[in-house]
């Protein structure tokens, strides 16, 4: 089932996320659900909060890698970034609850991770790359940070009456979203 997306100024995405134990209702369901979302809205990752949801949770799917043709798709459940290195480097990203905005972001190359999977089997592993920061900016959305955050004072401010329209629904997105301070009877 495709959910609603949920836009730029909900509070939801200010929180940091709360873990879940085995127990957690309908799991299996809410992480295919998030997955069919994901590709809906033709995003790369996607995390708890983007749906309402304020759990640490989040998916990633960067499709196949450029070397080694591999495809990256992981679950993350109760993830805590233990170690960030590297030189850090720009990048333009985007982030589907905040759609027609994209910014150049600085982010280290290589992430350290602890995790569990969908089957509760714990992890702890190293990521490089895109993955890394796929993986960096999904992380962010489960401590309560959006990119927009990590922009310039200047920059932020540049931005923020597009930032506003986002978050009353005067934005065309290709997929369902949930606006916090849309007038009623104007939905998307």
């Amino acid at each position: 089932m495709k959910l609603p997306i949920v836009a730029y100024g909900d509070p939801v995405l200010k929180k940091v996320c709360a873990p879940i134990d085995e127990t957690y209702p309908d799991l299996a369901q809410l992480i295919t659900n998030m997955f069919d979302t994901m590709y809906n809205a033709s995003g790369v990752g996607l995390a708890a909060p983007q749906i309402g949801l304020p759990i640490r949770l989040f998916i990633v799917d960067t499709g196949a890698d450029e070397k080694d043709k591999t495809r990256f798709k992981k679950v993350f459940i109760n993830a805590e970034i233990l170690e960030e290195t590297g030189e850090a480097w720009a990048f333009n990203e985007g982030c589907l609850s905040i759609p027609d905005i994209r910014e150049d972001v600085m982010r280290k190359p290589n992430v350290l991770i602890e995790y569990y999977d969908e089957n509760w089997e714990l992890h702890t592993e190293e990521f490089t790359g895109m993955p890394a920061r796929v993986i960096q900016h999904e992380y962010d959305h489960i401590e309560g940070t959006l990119f927009t955050d990590k922009l310039g004072l200047l920059r932020k401010r540049m931005l923020q009456s597009k930032l506003d329209a986002i978050s009353k629904g005067n934005i065309k997105a290709d997929y369902k979203m949930r606006f916090p301070h849309q007038s009623k009877g104007k939905r998307h």
